[in-house]
């Protein structure tokens, strides 16, 4: 993290993402270092009142006021100015800081980088300009609401969004998919849910020798028919590109093909789900890992229920394309903050612990406590051991035992139709 810190404040990242030359040249009120630190502070209520907020902590912080006001009008001119993937390299520059220097608490599945791909909704501003760039949800009687697909390259073990995609509703989710193994590496295992299995989906994955399972529905092909119909358990297959495929922009043609790795799966309600896989070594990966190792792609359920409940990234601080945007990578960037700064607390929490449950960090309560103090780790001139050693004490005073095998109905639908969740009382809003 103190790699990230400097490097907010080092110039080199304001010739690189300011929106023309002309721009931060000047001294101002508001510089571009104070700016991303404003944007980054959790903004889910009036601009006004977060801009009083914001400038009221550093103050009060730095024990004086010679940290100057600005306005709202201000501080959008300012953002304006900038490019939204500032954070989203910010975010690469923090990941890849813990990739280089944590080989003792990184967490793999046989030695294997375990990432999930996962596909959602995210509801927009209604505005034309939003309608124009990203698209409306259908309904038969009146325009449906303005939407965005996001796609997200989730480390399910670490926790960590390894990139994250804000497209139009017209982009389908595999397009996403090719796009995040940008990101992927040798030794990386990723995982896909029902929505994802097609001949190119593969053919990408062994172009890159990576490694993935999954989920494909009983009637993919006539393939997976046979299986599923012949009961088998496990089986090496050869699979072509669909008959209706269009092939004229494709590297391959009718007849190349690849080896996968049929699966089924038995569930506890007594039906069978099949899996496709390239873990092929029957003695190395024996059918009865499978299960257990496509379970772990729920973490990417987890993430997005916390990144749109509990850091409330759907709560936008402007209406262009660019604030969404720079809102939207913000929202990634701080939620990997977050990760860095409670898995390292959760680790310690069970180290020679007795107990009958092993304990973490109440993940919602730790965002509300980061508004504010994710400011101060940032901001120049701080000692961040010391802000961390504070925020430390203050969540280790909240933690909630981890209950194994619970199990919770997923309603696949909340988020298309925006039904309001039940919010229990320990998950009410903390930002």
């Amino acid at each position: 993290m103190h790699i990230v810190r400097e490097y907010i404040l080092n110039p080199e990242l304001v010739f690189k993402f300011r929106l023309s030359e002309k721009y931060f040249t000047r001294s101002r009120k508001q510089t571009f270092s104070s700016t991303l630190l404003f944007m980054m502070n959790f903004l889910r209520k009036s601009l006004s009142f977060e801009i009083e907020n914001f400038v009221k902590h550093i103050r009060s912080f730095i024990g004086n006021n010679s940290f100057l006001n600005f306005t709202k009008s201000a501080f959008v001119q300012c953002r304006n100015k900038i490019h939204p993937e500032v954070f989203k390299h910010l975010s690469n520059k923090l990941i890849s800081e813990f990739y280089t220097d944590n080989d003792a608490s990184i967490k793999l599945w046989k030695g294997f980088r375990l990432l999930a791909v996962d596909g959602s909704r995210m509801s927009l501003p209604n505005t034309k300009e939003l309608a124009k760039e990203y698209g409306r949800t259908k309904n038969q009687n009146k325009p449906g609401n303005v939407q965005a697909r996001v796609s997200v390259l989730y480390d399910v073990l670490n926790k960590y969004v390894i990139d994250g995609i804000l497209s139009p509703l017209a982009i389908g989710e595999k397009d996403s998919a090719i796009k995040h193994l940008s990101f992927t590496q040798k030794n990386d295992l990723i995982i896909y849910d029902r929505g994802y299995p097609s001949f190119e989906i593969v053919y990408e994955h062994y172009e890159r020798n990576l490694d993935f399972l999954i989920r494909v529905k009983k009637d993919f092909n006539n393939i997976v028919k046979k299986f599923y119909r012949e009961n088998h358990k496990s089986k090496i297959v050869k699979l072509y590109p669909g008959k209706n495929t269009k092939l004229s922009d494709k590297p391959y043609n009718k007849d190349t093909y690849v080896e996968i790795r049929l699966v089924r799966v038995e569930l506890p309600n007594g039906e069978s789900e099949i899996l496709m896989s390239s873990l092929r070594h029957t003695k190395k990966y024996p059918h009865s890992i499978f299960k257990e190792l496509y379970a772990l792609r729920w973490g990417v359920e987890t993430f997005y229920d916390e990144f749109k409940n509990k850091l409330k990234a759907e709560h936008f601080s402007g209406y262009s394309k660019q604030c969404i945007l720079q809102d939207f990578y913000a929202a990634l960037f701080v939620s990997n903050v977050q990760t860095l700064i409670i898995s390292d607390i959760n680790e310690k929490l069970n180290e020679n612990s007795s107990t009958k449950y092993e304990y973490k960090v109440n993940n919602n309560l730790s965002y509300g406590f980061l508004k504010d103090r994710i400011v101060t780790l940032f901001f120049s001139g701080t000692d961040m051991d010391l802000v961390m050693s504070e925020l430390t004490e203050l969540l280790k005073k909240h933690i909630v035992p981890i209950r194994p095998n619970r199990k919770f109905k997923v309603n696949k639908d909340k988020y298309r139709n925006k039904q309001k969740p039940k919010v229990p009382k320990n998950m009410k809003d903390t930002i």
